[in-house]
């Protein structure tokens, strides 16, 4: 595999890693860390362990294709005119697609970053240092593995599991591994993060309860896979089992605001389970950028660059907000005439001149008081997994294969979810009705094509239908509002063809450049297991 062969060939020659001194934000340059002469304490393998959580090797998946994928695919945010994001709305996605390419790189150099990682300790580490740390930091390398995995298997499916580097060296044409067995392979890295992390850490650090939460997840992801009508009730069952712990025994809240949790200044709170960490001022490749590529609004960003790809919200996610869902929408949305005086505080604050992304735009420099902060490096932690969705992860696994509950414990955290966001009490679950609800607190953090590949491995037939009567109701075309009438327009702009979704619209294709130089990809999946 060129792409992959690549980035671990330089990886293993290097044989470094990136650090942080005082916290993950603070990192010594690659050459002054070496397994030769590193990992010879705690705080040595805490070092190597901090450099998984941000940096350039999640550039490429966080900044660019995390919310495009998992959010213009599933029709909640509508598309810019830009080549690649147009495949994307048109079901016309190639395999030289850029997104899709950097999605794969992306994920598979974190992939080797953790490989990396573990070998390392368990082949370098100093004998001084105790078996429960090594075990712990072995377990956030294998946590964040799962998650870079988990992703690779709802994106692609069929995918290489590589867990040694070296091995991919020697042999660097591999076969895909079936579905079933990425996801096997997913939950087996975070059952070993589940037993080997502590049950707290150090602000932005993972403990058994991100573990868990994810692995519910994960089960629940897998009760599908494979089915036709009906999930695995024991993979439901484990799904129920992890999350709930989560949910029940962590002693975790969710954050009070829902406005608030999305502000630089409460990185890192209780309710994000696993944060990918950015510092400010780090210039192009290492940072957060969705402000430059999103913002629906330059003014807003750093020395006012950037807004180079605002994307909007499809008219198909603003009916899903009801009258009183003003909260979240605020703070997931611009509507014009919104004002935000957050940002550009220091100009009295900003009114939205029309539709556009809210969530992730943090302001500029004066407002985060950061005179290094520049457009490509916003200093806000994005959370990949948060408390509340392991909530309605576990509502779901309750539900199962139901067509209705009343069970009280899904009502329960289903109806947190909601009163925090100010709206009332439901009485009765349905699957759609977790679908609308998860869509609504998720939106823009690259989850609802996840729910939606899910729904597709166990009712293909309706997750189709789904996709096309979005296109039915011209759902994901952008709209404007009139704040004096309150009123939401769908645009008539005639935007390009769409494809018919078919089963095969939930897989993406396996980039060019690596079917090129490794064409055993292009080959049936093969067992892992």
């Amino acid at each position: 595999m060129k792409l992959i062969n690549k980035i671990f060939i330089i990886l293993l020659c290097v044989a470094a890693l990136v650090g942080c001194k005082k916290s993950f934000l603070d990192r010594p340059s690659n050459s002054q860390i070496s397994s030769t002469n590193f990992y010879k304490t705690t705080s040595d393998v805490r070092l190597a362990t901090a450099s998984l959580y941000g940096g350039s090797h999640w550039w490429a998946w966080s900044n660019e294709c995390w919310i495009p994928l998992g959010d213009v695919l599933s029709g909640t945010a509508s598309f810019p005119y830009n080549g690649d994001l147009v495949q994307l709305f048109t079901r016309t996605i190639t395999a030289q697609n850029g997104l899709v390419t950097r999605g794969w790189i992306g994920l598979y150099n974190t992939v080797a970053q953790c490989n990396t990682v573990i070998k390392a300790i368990q082949e370098k580490a100093d004998p001084s240092i105790s078996e429960v740390d090594k075990n712990a930091a072995i377990a956030e390398a294998k946590f964040i593995r799962a998650m870079a995995y988990y992703h690779l298997g709802i994106y692609w499916g069929a995918v290489p599991i590589i867990e040694d580097n070296s091995k991919l060296i020697k042999d660097p044409l591999r076969n895909r591994n079936i579905v079933s067995d990425v996801y096997k392979f997913v939950a087996n890295d975070l059952t070993y993060a589940a037993q080997h992390l502590p049950k707290t850490d150090e602000k932005g650090r993972v403990t058994t309860w991100s573990a868990q939460g994810m692995l519910g997840k994960a089960y629940l992801t897998m009760a599908g896979v494979g089915k036709n009508g009906s999930r695995d009730q024991a993979l439901l069952d484990s799904a129920k089992k992890y999350a709930g712990n989560v949910c029940k025994n962590s002693g975790l809240k969710l954050f009070p605001s829902y406005y608030d949790l999305f502000k630089v200044q409460n990185n890192d709170n209780p309710e994000a389970l696993f944060s990918l960490q950015w510092a400010g001022g780090v210039g192009y490749g290492t940072g957060n950028a969705l402000q430059q590529l999103f913002a629906p609004d330059n003014i807003i960003t750093p020395q006012k660059q950037g807004g180079w790809m605002a994307l909007a919200p499809s008219y198909d996610l603003y009916r899903m907000y009801s009258s009183r869902d003003t909260v979240r929408r605020k703070a997931t949305i611009m509507l014009k005439g919104d004002f935000y005086p957050e940002l550009i505080a220091a100009d009295g604050g900003y009114t939205a001149k029309g539709t556009g992304m809210k969530k992730h735009m943090v302001g500029n420099e004066k407002d985060n008081n950061l005179p290094t902060m520049d457009s490509w490096s916003s200093p806000e932690h994005n959370a990949m997994l948060r408390l509340a969705d392991v909530y309605l992860v576990y509502a779901e696994a309750i539900l199962g294969n139901n067509s209705t509950t009343s069970d009280a414990d899904a009502l329960h955290y289903f109806n947190e979810v909601r009163e925090r966001a100010g709206l009332n009490k439901v009485t009765v679950l349905t699957p759609a009705a977790l679908r609308t609800e998860r869509r609504v607190e998720l939106a823009f953090e690259g989850q609802y094509w996840i729910d939606l590949v899910r729904y597709s491995y166990y009712d293909p037939a309706n997750a189709v239908k789904l996709l096309n009567d979005q296109d039915a109701t011209h759902g994901r075309i952008s709209f404007t509002y009139d704040p004096v009438t309150k009123i939401a327009t769908r645009d008539t702009i005639a935007p390009p063809a769409a494809l018919p979704a078919t089963i095969a619209s939930f897989t993406l294709p396996i980039p060019s450049s690596e079917l090129t130089t490794a064409p055993k990809l292009a080959e049936p999946p093969v067992p892992y297991y």
